[in-house]
């Protein structure tokens, strides 16, 4: 089913395979510019080769940290944010405390996610990874509650290396449970246009896929994230 609205504006064109190549994230990057995506999204090694690549373009620059577990100390998940905007990087996806969540340490994932805002300037947009297939619906709307209270940008629902996805079920807990100013990153298993609509119907404004370019062409991706 076609849509009234520019799908590429939505999209993180993401590649954050272990096994992606200089070639690879050189042709992530001209793909973003060919079809004019909101993002890319890479891991941080490739920072500053993306910024070079998109330079005079559109195209922002967005890396993850604590990825994919999320279960590095905070020093090290400061260290990884600031470094990254040194080179560059105009977003930041990190991966909140999944461990310390289920124990519903409140404070310390509190304390985690804080200190990555405050190593971020106020023009570079911070998106917060929960990870929803592993968590719990009170463990969700728990995390919903600390993402706004940091005042995170984005809440994203995974990182694409958990058993599971987006959902729209997701989606709807999310837009529910988050405070105004914050906004819904989808991602994982998207690999169409209708489940890119899905998403936004439900009240994602980002959509995170490696399939990009299948789903604005109208074609079923066979994998990625």
């Amino acid at each position: 089913m076609k849509s009234n609205i520019n799908l590429n504006e939505y999209i993180d064109h993401t590649l954050l395979k272990p096994e992606a190549t200089l070639s690879m994230i050189d042709t992530l990057c001209k793909e973003a510019k060919t079809y004019y995506f909101k993002a890319v999204c890479i891991n941080p090694f490739y920072v500053n080769r993306a910024v070079t690549l998109l330079k005079n373009s559109n195209v922002k620059v967005c890396t993850v940290v604590g990825f994919p577990l999320g279960a590095n100390t905070t020093q090290t998940k400061v260290a990884e944010t600031i470094n990254a905007i040194k080179d560059g990087a105009q977003e930041i996806d990190v991966v909140i405390n999944i461990g310390a969540l289920k124990d519903n340490d409140q404070k310390l994932v509190l304390q985690d996610l804080q200190a990555v805002r405050n190593a971020c300037p106020s023009n570079i947009i911070l998106k917060v990874i929960i990870e929803c297939s592993l968590l719990t619906t009170e463990q969700k709307i728990i995390a919903c509650q600390l993402v706004t209270k940091v005042k995170a940008d984005f809440i994203k629902t995974s990182t694409g290396f958990a058993n599971g996805g987006a959902t729209v079920a997701d989606i709807k807990l999310m837009k529910a449970n988050i405070g105004p100013h914050v906004a819904i990153k989808a991602s994982g298993g998207i690999k169409n246009e209708d489940d890119a609509m899905a998403m936004i119907n439900a009240g994602a404004t980002r959509i995170g896929t490696s399939n990009g370019v299948a789903i604005i062409s109208g074609h079923e991706a066979k994998g990625g994230y």
